[in-house]
């Protein structure tokens, strides 16, 4: 399932989102701000980690 770089790309989004969502309703400020990065951070970084774990 893993080997379908939708389903790699989507987890990472959807891990995205949540984190998003969670900044927006219930941070403010710097710290809200380091969240949306660290979903950034995790939209992208995800995929790829499941990518190499894919290979091996």
């Amino acid at each position: 399932m893993l080997r379908n770089p939708l389903v790699r790309w989507g987890i990472g989004l959807w891990g995205a989102a949540i984190v998003a969502g969670v900044a927006y309703f219930y941070l403010s400020g710097t710290v809200q701000l380091v969240a949306y990065g660290i979903a950034a951070l995790d939209a992208i970084v995800t995929p790829l980690i499941l990518k190499q774990s894919v290979k091996e």
